[in-house]
């Protein structure tokens, strides 16, 4: 009457893992789901869904994911397979690749940016990091 039925990753998508100001963590996160870092991360995110970091937050380390809001600090490398936004109040200094940028004035962007292109399919491994497949 009452089977539990295991999650996959894609029903995992949509729910939020928090970091809440004033957590500090020093280490790698990887995460299937959505993420939301009000705290500060030192070391290395990736994750299959969106990236939060809040005004508050602060990630020095490197970033693999799928779409991301950044309102805080990061200093480090990004890589965003679809779409970036940053916000006024972000602070970025380091190396970013994105499919799509969006930066609201006032914002401090202090970066190298390489923009993804179409003819590179691009895929998220579990934990391993991004892989390029070029199209033939």
């Amino acid at each position: 009457m009452f089977d539990k039925v295991k999650k996959n990753g894609t029903e995992l998508l949509g729910k939020t893992n928090r970091i809440v100001e004033g957590t500090s963590i020093i280490g790698d996160i990887v995460s299937k789901a959505d993420f939301r870092l009000d705290g500060e991360l030192i070391g290395n995110f990736t994750s299959q869904g969106k990236l939060v970091i809040g005004a508050s937050g602060v990630v020095k380390g490197e970033i693999i994911c799928n779409n991301a809001d950044i309102e805080g600090l990061f200093q480090g490398k990004i890589k965003v397979l679809e779409i970036l936004n940053i916000k006024a109040s972000a602070k970025i200094h380091g190396e970013v690749a994105v499919g799509k940028l969006s930066i609201e004035p006032g914002a401090d962007f202090t970066a190298t940016c390489t923009m993804l292109t179409n003819n590179k399919d691009v895929t998220l491994k579990d934990g391993k990091g991004a892989e390029q497949k070029q199209k033939e």
